[in-house]
């Protein structure tokens, strides 16, 4: 027919489509640890430099330790007062149960001798355990690293006062390699993921999802991360959850306080069905709608469900099938109802 405009269309096929969200978050060390010490005292050395990675284990203050020296010696000495105490008092128990068969002595005598064993042996044990307590004290002198990492700036010099589990802290260690990525979602996008996944439209293969990372200036963090886990709560002021995600840092690229984007592999919908944005309208109710051309070559309106993009594309949920023809080119030119000529398009083909 003369008269019959020509339209554009892209017949619907299915497809594997990578689901992917992304979104805003901040780099956090993947363990913070604050230096504080255990004992009281005069600090004598700070023995690190501020800004430098320290091993576990490693003194980075050190407490006057002549006090706490003392108190072991004193200890040590009590103990070995209790021990010497220990043979004669042992000697004359075990000799009194022998003279008490030929009744040298009483029970009464015995039972003394025995007493008085028992008391020297708590004596000892007390004595063990007052050492083991000096011991540990001027161990503390000895202000170490807790965990391994970058230590910051020292708040106190040589020469300080420090208090016993003081509340300001002496430094702070953080572990920079690997670090943490905390990014937050919408509820309502976390639903929605979680229904795909449960209905089977969407499904995941892996047991930790991939992520990848956009750093501020717009370049692209070389290493991927795996997302750990989710908050089980959603912030009442935002209505978001939290999903803290892990990246391997060797070269401290990231810093706890960087803003990035995290780009969040969702999973996989096998049998995609993606419509290039330009041939979606919305109907006077507010629903997405497409314009296809049906079997007998005539406008039919189509409303569909596409609740995301991926990339140019919509991503349908219902309303087309694979072989569906839609308009993407000529709508102006035709009406529901009205037959069409179809011819494929071929300017711009939809994004995979």
């Amino acid at each position: 027919m003369a008269g019959t405009p020509e339209v554009s269309v892209i017949t619907i096929e299915t497809q594997r489509v990578t689901l992917s969200t992304e979104l805003s978050g901040r780099v956090a060390a993947s363990l913070t640890a604050e230096v504080r010490p255990q004992v009281g005292g005069i600090i004598q050395n700070r023995l690190f430099t501020e800004g430098s990675d320290v091993k576990a284990g490693e003194v980075l203050y050190q407490i006057d330790p002549a006090s706490y020296q003392a108190a072991h010696d004193g200890a040590q000495a009590a103990l070995a007062k209790a021990e010497a105490n220990l043979l004669p008092v042992k000697l004359k128990a075990d000799r009194y149960k022998e003279l008490l068969t030929s009744e040298a002595v009483s029970g009464q005598d015995l039972d003394d001798a025995v007493a008085a064993l028992k008391l020297t042996e708590a004596d000892i044990q007390s004595a063990k355990a007052s050492l083991e307590a000096a011991r540990i004290n001027l161990a503390y002198t000895k202000v170490t690293a807790p965990i391994s990492g970058r230590i910051g700036r020292s708040s106190v010099t040589n020469g300080a006062l420090v208090t016993a589990s003081q509340p300001t802290p002496l430094a702070t260690i953080q572990q920079l390699d690997p670090v943490y990525v905390d990014v937050t979602q919408s509820s309502s996008d976390m639903l929605r993921l979680r229904k795909a996944l449960e209905s089977g439209r969407t499904t995941t293969s892996e047991k930790q999802a991939k992520v990848a990372l956009t750093l501020d200036d717009g370049s692209q963090y070389p290493q991927p991360g795996i997302l750990k886990f989710t908050e089980a709560f959603v912030d009442e002021s935002t209505g978001s959850v939290t999903l803290r995600t892990l990246f391997p840092n060797p070269k401290l690229t990231l810093l706890p306080g960087m803003f990035v984007r995290a780009t969040l592999e969702e999973g996989v919908r096998e049998q995609g069905i993606l419509v290039p944005q330009r041939g979606v309208t919305r109907n006077p109710a507010g629903s997405a709608m497409v314009m296809t051309v049906g079997a007998d070559e005539k406008v039919e309106p189509r409303v569909i469900q596409a609740d995301r993009t991926v990339g140019e594309n919509w991503l349908v949920n219902e309303g087309l099938k694979p072989g569906d023809r839609v308009i993407l080119e000529g709508l102006q030119k035709a009406r529901p109802g009205t037959p069409v000529k179809a011819v494929p398009f071929e300017e711009k083909t939809s994004g995979h």
